[in-house]
């Protein structure tokens, strides 16, 4: 039995007040239905593409800041959660639906589930032409915990390591026929902290990516030549790269 997953999905979670405007961004920016609500609160739902199966979900939380965790899909998610344990990883909820909560060793907060699916979604084409899909996820990994959270990962997940993106970034490759790139970035502050991440989103015009996304309420953090670093109406910070989708 392999703990590699077969699918993962990104789950946006959004802090208390947020989630109504947090949703209906990401729905604009992505192009997808908004599933019915669920949940014993109605706290989940999710971003449903017109082809493919899903990736990309959404959590309102009950208390605390917005962040993003991976839901990783398993044949059997006791038998991952017991593998992740032995490799450093802590249990936080063994929930009766059959899911299983964790945080890794750096802190960062991910699901083994067992949900089926298998066909990545094509790219959405917008009005002018040009295309675009959330293709990516970045741990952000701090310096203290760099090496021990690449290697809770790389053996997790069984995937191949590529260290020689650049000296800040780092790769692990899921099979062709997932929907997330995973990438690996080594933070400059060297201050303890726990693990997040962030999204990236690959397109054929990154201005013309960015000028949809400020019209539909989102801002500029920074740019870089390569990416631009923006933020959705409630904060939650994502690129959007040169890659073409």
């Amino acid at each position: 039995m392999t703990t590699s997953p077969f699918w993962v999905s990104a789950f946006l979670d959004f802090a208390p007040g947020g989630f109504e405007r947090g949703v209906a961004f990401w729905r604009d920016v992505t192009g997808y239905a908004v599933s019915e609500r669920r949940g014993r609160d109605g706290e989940f739902a999710t971003l449903v593409p017109p082809d493919g199966d899903d990736y990309l979900r959404v959590q309102a939380l009950a208390e605390g800041p917005g962040r993003l965790h991976l839901d990783l899909h398993v044949d059997n998610p006791t038998y991952a959660a017991e593998a992740a344990i032995e490799l450093g990883g802590h249990v936080l909820v063994r929930h009766e639906a059959g899911y299983v909560v964790l945080r890794s060793p750096g802190g960062f907060v991910f699901c083994f589930v067992a949900h089926p699916a298998q066909r990545t979604p094509g790219p959405a084409t917008w009005p002018d032409g040009t295309r675009s899909r959330v293709d990516q996820v970045c741990l952000d990994l701090p310096p203290a915990s760099y090496d021990a959270e690449v290697a809770f990962w790389r053996t997790l997940t069984g995937w191949e390591h590529e260290t020689s993106v650049s000296p800040e970034f780092a790769r692990l490759h899921p099979p062709a026929d997932q929907p997330l790139r995973w990438l690996l970035q080594r933070l400059d502050d060297p201050a303890p902290a726990p693990v997040t991440a962030h999204l990236d989103l690959a397109c054929d015009d990154r201005e013309a990516e960015a000028a949809r996304h400020l019209g539909i309420g989102a801002t500029v953090v920074r740019r870089h030549e390569h990416w631009i670093v923006m933020a959705d109406p409630v904060g939650t910070t994502y690129c959007i790269t040169r890659r073409k989708p």
